[in-house]
């Protein structure tokens, strides 16, 4: 046997094996960075090249920020509704709706009040009750249904006569709480309307740009890292013996540290961007002006219904005294 042949032939099996090694390395680093998408860059195995430390904070922070995002507001296409999508829906917060009839979600509850005012029979009432809508149908609002049901409840105390002649004091209530009840609905309308167009609209800019931008750095990282490996697994991990090894690792080299240094400024421009707390502000600014709305409305229902009760108790325990 030619040892010379065989020692060669030995020497080119352990680059062969050295730079399939190196490449398997990276290939099950790209597998796990699939499957578990916050290690990328994070948890590869390691084989030459080592990742700068300035690189892995932000990256790290820049998944962070792409992970609160996307869990406080996914895609609007994503029927797994997230919070904060869910304003999209106008009846998130009454999904029973469903069972709610046409003539129940015709009038308002305004219009319904007035045209009742103007029956003069139990028949004209109940029609007012189901007339057809005279523009789109009322929303599916947890508030507007127990508006439409108080009022219902209010012209079936009427109907039914509970109190004779006089006025009803719990019919009453009923009616004006539906009106209140109906502006609390319009009120939450309107906090949904904010929220789509002044944080969601803005928070899907941050996901689709910045956070992409972000996402394509750290991919270009990845391949200019796992290229530069390829290049030094050639070698065994051994100093380049030919000026052409040297040369293509040299040049690898240099490509790495510009899609290092790109994904630097990437990253720190998504982390330093005032957008994200933009958006968080609007959301709470709509929230607080429903919330306030909401409150308005009822304290001044609130003394309105306090009078007819203390006026129905008063007279309750009159008519108790005189039997």
């Amino acid at each position: 046997m030619d040892m010379n042949k065989f020692s060669a032939g030995f020497q080119n099996f352990g680059k062969n094996i050295g730079y399939v090694l190196s490449l398997h390395c990276h290939m099950l680093g790209q597998t796990m960075s699939t499957l578990h998408p916050k290690t990328s860059l994070l948890t590869w195995l390691p084989c030459f090249t080592v990742l700068p430390s300035l690189l892995l904070l932000p990256a790290r922070r820049s998944l962070s920020v792409s992970s609160s995002a996307r869990k406080l507001k996914s895609p609007l296409s994503d029927t797994r509704l997230r919070p904060s999508s869910q304003y999209t829906n106008e009846a998130y917060d009454y999904p029973a709706n469903l069972r709610e009839s046409v003539n129940d979600l015709g009038r308002s509850i305004t219009e319904k009040v007035q045209l009742l005012s103007s029956a003069s029979s139990p028949a004209e009432a109940g029609a007012a009750l189901t007339a057809p809508p005279q523009a789109k149908p009322q929303p599916k609002t947890f508030a507007h249904a127990v508006a439409r049901a108080a009022l219902s409840s209010s012209q079936a105390l009427h109907q039914g006569g509970a109190s004779g002649p006089k006025e009803d004091p719990l019919a009453t209530a009923l009616e004006k709480y539906a009106i209140a009840a109906e502006k609390v609905g319009e009120a939450r309308l309107a906090q949904d309307a904010q929220i789509q167009s002044r944080f969601l609209a803005g928070w899907s800019t941050t996901l689709n740009t910045n956070l992409m931008f972000a996402t394509r750095a750290r991919k270009g990282v990845e391949n200019a890292r796992l290229a530069l490996d390829a290049a030094k697994g050639k070698t065994g991990g051994n100093v380049p013996q030919s000026e052409t090894a040297r040369a293509e690792i040299e040049k690898k080299e240099d490509e790495f540290v510009a899609q290092t240094e790109e994904a630097e400024g990437v990253m720190k421009n998504v982390l330093d961007t005032p957008e994200p707390l933009r958006n968080l502000s609007e959301l709470i600014a709509a929230q607080l002006e429903y919330h306030k709305r909401a409150y308005e409305i009822l304290t001044e229902l609130a003394p309105v219904v306090d009078g007819l009760q203390e006026e129905q108790e008063a007279g309750y325990r009159a008519a108790r005294g005189n039997a």
